[in-house]
């Protein structure tokens, strides 16, 4: 005896390759006209097909797209496990992310284009090191994009240094994936040695290599800025520039936005290093922002017993500055969230959509 059981599927992948089930109910057979999904609406997708009560009260069961190397991905890019669902329900509704390509957690033609530049940087001894990252499309077209600024370079893109990376040219060839608007990045490289200087506003006592971050911001506008907008096809405006960064990098993002709401009108703020300058909160408070500004706060509560409450503290305050102006708020807290590049690399993606479109 046979009984119905209907596939649902929602993803924002969008491409022209045809989508599959497949699982214990067609003994794992793949490409069969009877479990391919039909469009229903603008990714949204759905099969019904007719199961045999002989197999096991559970479904198991995967999507694909057409060809070989097509299997679905979680939101890292990852292969997942068969899925499950109770043959009596009659209905499974599954969302999946991202595909494979050609066996590839990403659309190798989607990946990004790197230009590197060097930057003459005021009392250094060497100039600074910016990595640009193009839409994979930006020499096939002549659309100006919104730049996104990135502290800690050496740490965004390919392999990172040290502590690893937050492969931000994967995260955007994810996104090309569902057809989503590009984002120039630059990644401006930090000064090794002199990283806690030139990332901190305020000076503190006995630490005389603190407190540099002023001159830093305004390298960043009128040095690295000036380049990338008079280089490439920018939207120069505050609305369409951001910056960002984690830990101290993090730190400046928010230093950077208050002293210059007027240039940087996207914060991406991942894991800031508030502790170290206590006068931020104050700041906020003190500095009425546009009405169109966009701050995305990140942090996770396996980094220390203080980041969470210190980043609901920022964003309070960030809330209530004077005269009622309001920044336009995301805080994303991750239970198991700790201090490292991976973890900001995984939330990367969901931040630029946010703070862009």
């Amino acid at each position: 005896m046979l009984f119905p059981f209907r596939f649902e599927l929602k993803t924002p992948a969008i491409d022209d390759r045809p989508v599959f089930v497949t699982g214990n109910f067609c003994a794992w057979a793949t490409d069969l006209e009877a479990t391919q999904l039909q469009p229903t609406g603008p990714g949204h997708y759905a099969v019904d097909i007719l199961v045999d009560e002989s197999l096991p009260d559970q479904l198991e069961y995967k999507y694909y797209r057409g060809g070989e190397g097509s299997l679905e991905l979680d939101d890292e890019g990852e292969l997942t496990p068969n899925r499950s669902a109770n043959c009596a329900d009659g209905l499974a509704q599954d969302y999946v992310p991202y595909w494979q390509w050609g066996g590839q957690p990403i659309n190798l033609g989607h990946l990004p284009i790197e230009e590197t530049h060097y930057i003459d940087i005021p009392d250094a001894d060497e100039p600074r090191r910016i990595q640009v990252v193009l839409p994979h499309d930006y020499l096939s077209n002549d659309q100006r994009y919104p730049v996104l600024y990135m502290m800690d370079g050496q740490n965004i893109v390919g392999e990172g240094a040290g502590y690893g990376s937050w492969k931000a040219e994967f995260r955007m060839a994810q996104l090309a994936s569902r057809r989503q608007q590009g984002v120039i990045i630059v990644a401006v490289d930090h000064a090794n040695e002199g990283r806690m200087g030139e990332y901190t506003v305020e000076a503190r006592k006995g630490k005389p290599a603190l407190g540099k971050g002023d001159a830093h911001i305004n390298f960043l506008i009128n040095s690295v800025k000036a380049h990338v907008d008079a280089t490439y096809r920018t939207l120069p405006d505050a609305p369409h520039t951001g910056i960002g960064g984690s830990s101290l990098g993090g730190l400046l993002a928010v230093w950077a936005g208050l002293r210059r709401p007027d240039v940087f009108g996207r914060w991406l703020v991942f894991s800031p290093a508030l502790w170290i300058s206590p006068g931020v909160y104050a700041a906020v408070q003190r500095q009425p922002l546009p009405a169109d500004t966009r701050v995305y706060l990140y942090g996770g509560e396996a980094e220390s017993q203080y980041m969470v409450p210190a980043l609901n503290r920022l964003r309070d305050s960030l809330q209530c500055p004077i005269d009622d102006h309001c920044a336009f708020l995301e805080t994303a807290v991750d239970p198991n969230g700790k201090h490292e590049e991976w973890r900001w690399s995984r939330e990367f993606g969901k931040a630029v959509v946010w703070l862009f479109f």
